[in-house]
């Protein structure tokens, strides 16, 4: 019976296995042995094609040469497989040259790396297809949840807190991972076997790091721009250039902004520093999504009386500068507890809360407790979201409870909310002030879909269109609700001193289009860039409940978000630590800015100082 051996020819760079059969001895004979040079010849085209040619004739050796030849068929569009496919992924993902110029880069990098490690062509494009369709499925999932696709700093902060919040939120995924594990191990198995090829390691190696050299010049040469992430698009391309960008940003300043050497310095507070000269009041902070006057933009309806919501116990409407628009609220909860501007963080602002969990301790609630007060905050979404639970923690709260631990839906109505806020609040202990975060979702998008039909039911749109008369409708469902809030507060707690303050967190995602109905969406994201403050203003209020809120020059009518946290404790009558003491002058100083004063200079000054004190750390 014929005997199977096996022989390897290496042309180049590349070795190919070649498989022959001796049908007289099945002895292991040199493949080539007592061949004319013309059947040498024939057989090395017969090895580049990966075909096993038996040394014999007649029908036996007609059907082995048919048999091998669909073997060798079958080898080829192993290897062809993953490179028409990657194909076929980049024509529909993206979207103009220059796009699909990175992702061929991205794709031979991938290629070459593989084949660097594992030598077979076959199953290095079996691997990078994974990487490029886990990539994709994984940005196209996070811009469904974030509106904004996946980048290279998803990788730089990875944490147990996003892996947890996947697996809560799709409790299904576990099973999904496990199940393409069983299929594709025992896929790349039978690739191993049946790649014909084997590159050499050395030229491989040359290959990925030209293509890494070509990918670094590629995103310096057209450097992704961060409003390009809002895109759901160019996944693989814009994954790869912000790898670029954001190494090099991170050797440049770390992940924050801060100068070297700071001018002067910061005592750190004392716990038992504080000495208020009169009764502290409970301050409830609240957090109404997406909220601002939508009478910004021209031309549209709004109900009778609307507006109200925005002015403060002394009939002032007063402007919050946000740091992000449309959707990233993470922003605005950076900058109210940490007292801190996320854009210092520049493109790893996306990942503010994450980055500064366990870093950056200081803040609002850690500056209250100083004198006294016990924390507490109610989040609408699970506690992992964005790194949100261990972040707050490290600002100072005491008592976090989340979505599950509320036992809150996918969105409720602010009452909600409000109701569980009142139940909390009753069981705290009357000996000590109470700080209360109340974070609302009730105004988050889409508007698309009525939210609780049930409820506004004498509600009449305004013509405006369905998005933004439901805009509308859910900010007067809001209105109401906080009226009822502030009216339990009285009955329940009467001659309980309160200073209430609220703020609008971003602006809704079609706001730029009803500010700027003329540009498209290249022209709005450049003036995002830019940070038009038409863009950024939302509003704050401050209002009261048995309290009279302190007058100070801080109460300003237009602050930028980070300034909040300074308002608040000015407002309430509490003595300001070190840090606060110093912000409040940056604050006098530059009327108002934080981040924008001085193109950053105050803000990485200040964050200097802060981590000259220990109060920022690993930054």
């Amino acid at each position: 019976m014929p005997a199977l051996l096996r022989r390897q020819m290496h042309c180049g760079f590349v070795t190919i296995k070649l498989h022959f059969y001796d049908t007289a001895s099945g002895a292991r004979a040199s493949p080539c042995a007592g061949w004319s040079s013309p059947a040498k010849a024939w057989l090395r085209r017969a090895a580049l094609s990966s075909m096993a040619i038996p040394p014999q004739s007649g029908p036996a050796a007609t059907s082995a040469a048919a048999g091998l030849a669909a073997v060798s068929t079958w080898r080829w569009l192993a290897v062809a497989a993953p490179h028409l496919a990657a194909l076929a992924i980049m024509l529909a993902t993206e979207v103009d040259f220059s796009a699909r110029f990175g992702f061929l880069l991205t794709w031979a990098f991938l290629n070459c790396f593989w084949i660097a490690l594992l030598r077979r062509p076959a199953l290095s494009g079996a691997l990078s297809l994974t990487l490029v369709v886990v990539l994709i499925l994984l940005s196209r999932l996070k811009h469904d949840i974030a509106q904004m696709t996946a980048n290279f700093v998803d990788l730089m902060v990875i944490d147990r807190d996003t892996a947890a919040f996947l697996f809560t939120i799709f409790p299904d995924l576990r099973w999904s991972v496990i199940a393409a594990a069983l299929v594709t191990l025992p896929l790349m198995a039978a690739l191993w076997w049946l790649d014909p090829f084997r590159f050499r390691r050395l030229p491989s190696l040359a290959c990925a790091l030209g293509c890494l050299v070509g990918l670094v010049g590629y995103s310096m040469a057209f450097p992704e721009e961060a409003w390009r992430g809002y895109f759901d698009d160019g996944y693989v391309s814009k994954f790869a250039r912000s790898g670029v960008t954001a190494v090099s940003d991170f050797l440049q300043y770390g992940y924050m902004e801060s100068d070297a050497v700071a001018d002067g310095h910061l005592k750190t507070p004392l716990v038992n520093s504080c000495h208020p000269t009169r009764q502290l009041p409970n301050i409830i902070l609240i957090h109404d999504e997406s909220s601002f006057d939508i009478r910004l933009a021209d031309g549209v309806k709004v109900p009778a009386g609307y507006g109200s919501h925005f002015k403060s116990f002394d009939g002032k409407a007063r402007k919050f500068l946000a740091e992000g628009n449309g959707g990233p609220s993470w922003f605005t909860e950076y900058n109210v507890l940490a007292g801190l501007s996320s854009r210092s963080f520049g493109r790893f602002a996306y990942f503010v809360t994450r980055i500064a969990s366990g870093r950056v301790e200081r803040g609002l609630p850690l500056s209250l407790r100083r004198c006294g007060y016990n924390t507490l905050s109610l989040y609408p979404a699970f506690g992992a979201f964005m790194g949100a639970r261990n972040f707050q923690l490290t600002t100072g709260i005491q008592h976090f409870y989340d979505a599950q631990d509320l036992g809150a839906s996918e969105i409720e109505p602010d009452s909600f909310f409000y109701d569980k806020a009142l139940g909390l609040m009753s069981k705290h202990s009357s000996s000590s002030p109470l700080f209360t975060f109340v974070y609302l979702s009730a105004n988050h998008f889409p508007w698309e879909p009525r939210f609780r039909p049930d409820l506004m039911p004498t509600w009449r749109d305004t013509g405006n269109g369905p998005v933004v008369d439901e805009y509308l409708r859910r900010q007067a469902m809001s209105v109401s609700d906080y009226a009822a809030f502030i009216a339990s507060l009285k009955k329940q707690f009467p001659g309980k001193p309160f200073l209430i303050v609220r703020y609008g967190d971003h602006q809704p995602e079609f706001s730029p289009h009803l500010l700027d109905p003329g540009l498209d969406q290249a022209g709005i994201g450049k003036k995002l860039e830019r940070y038009d403050p038409r863009y950024f203003a939302t509003y704050y209020a401050i209002d009261a409940v048995n309290f009279a809120p302190v007058a100070s020059p801080a109460v300003m009518d237009t602050i930028d978000g980070p300034y909040l946290p300074l308002v608040i404790q000015e407002a309430a009558g509490v003595p300001l630590d070190p840090s606060f003491t110093e912000q409040k002058e940056i604050m006098l100083r530059c009327q108002g800015l934080f981040y924008g004063c001085k193109s950053g200079a105050e803000a990485r000054r200040f964050n200097s100082l802060l981590i000259d004190a220990g109060l920022i750390q690993g930054l």
